[in-house]
């Protein structure tokens, strides 16, 4: 679930084309199921994670590509006639780095047409990329894959590879948002992916070793919706255990039943826990001195079955996506730390925090 928002644009010319949506028993197939899904209106592939240099400082860093289904009036006439440039999807992307120990905090997002190559998810090309951001799979058997962002204030090169298999979130093969059908997504995530690279940062070189966590979404956005943000949290702790848990706002106040976790344990194997089954607490409100909205920034999460407690803590407050230009709304999100008990003993761990819809709501979710 990121925010995986600024596609909104796209929605004022969305036509009454019928797009599939996710239903119960979806047959996944791999490595197909990697990869694009023209027939589902937004699909986007999330990579985070938590690095560090020999000498101990720390970064995180996001590189998120979105997809989103545009339909096109039949009569529009112009550069969409032709059939290179018609945009019958836009691409989005994001890049974002967080400097801990350097209490910096950088960011970039652009826009794309896939144009002649320009941006795309394909099989044949065993990638994912927007311009020079790229995501390239290395090897579909092992699920290696190689990352590279280039943007004007640094370059993240990482490999990256699964130390734990694919996990399916959710039950029955969706990721359910809601009561109605299909408002729902099918959302798969590799939960520890072991990752080594370097960083150009300010005319320095970094080698950089740690964790990262991909997410893969695609669904079809929902006529209606009653959502106003989202809390998104992807914990990898240290004991080779992991926790992704989102919690759904919604516009009355109400709380979501529809709020979900995925426990993954040491195995590998993935144990689904709805809302009844955790609780998510927060303290604490950080003003954003670009957006002037209010975020949360301590939190706590307890899951009684698996005796459970985390605190959760940041160090650098600035991890606020902000663009005064942009088309899209303002959302946090950044590297976070990670304190407390599991199965009866103490615990640390690192992960991303993402939280949407605490300035303007949003429309697409996790």
């Amino acid at each position: 679930m990121k925010s995986k928002f600024a596609l909104l644009l796209a929605a004022a010319i969305l036509s009454a084309q019928t797009w599939q949506t996710a239903q119960p028993g979806y047959q996944y197939a791999f490595p197909r199921d990697h990869f694009a899904h023209p027939d589902f209106q937004t699909e986007w592939w999330y990579y985070t994670g938590n690095l560090r240099a020999p000498n101990g400082h720390r970064f995180g860093y996001e590189l998120t590509f979105f997809s989103q289904a545009v339909s096109i009036p039949k009569n529009t006439k112009g550069a969409s006639d032709n059939p290179v440039w018609r945009p019958d999807r836009l691409y989005l992307a994001h890049v974002a780095l967080s400097d801990i120990d350097g209490q910096q905090f950088y960011h970039s997002e652009r826009l794309n047409r896939a144009g002649p190559g320009l941006a795309g998810a394909d099989l044949t090309s065993q990638a994912y990329w927007n311009g020079n951001w790229r995501v390239q799979w290395k090897s579909l058997a092992t699920g290696e894959q190689k990352l590279q962002a280039i943007s004007d204030r640094f370059t993240l090169d990482l490999n990256l590879s699964p130390v734990k298999p694919l996990v399916i979130n959710g039950k029955d093969g969706i990721s359910r948002k809601g009561s109605a059908a299909g408002e729902a997504s099918h959302y798969l995530s590799f939960t520890r992916l072991a990752s080594k690279g370097q960083l150009k940062l300010n005319g320095a070189t970094f080698p950089l070793t740690g964790v990262s966590w991909m997410d893969h979404e695609f669904f079809t956005e929902p006529a209606s919706d009653t959502l106003a943000g989202w809390d998104w949290f992807a914990i990898q702790l240290e004991n080779n255990e992991e926790l992704m848990l989102y919690r759904l706002r919604t516009k009355s106040g109400q709380p979501n039943p529809f709020s979900s976790a995925t426990f993954v344990d040491s195995r590998g194997v993935a144990h689904y826990l709805d809302a009844s089954q955790f609780h998510v607490s927060s303290s604490g409100l950080w003003e954003s001195p670009h957006s002037k909205t209010r975020y949360p920034l301590s939190w706590q999460i307890l899951i009684p079955s698996l005796d459970l407690q985390l605190s959760q803590r940041t160090e650098l407050r600035d991890q606020e996506l902000f663009t005064p230009r942009s088309l899209a709304p303002s959302y946090w999100e950044g590297a976070v730390a990670y304190a407390g008990r599991i199965h009866g003993e103490p615990v640390k761990g690192v992960g991303y925090l993402e939280m949407t819809g605490y300035g303007r709501s949003l429309r697409l979710r996790r």
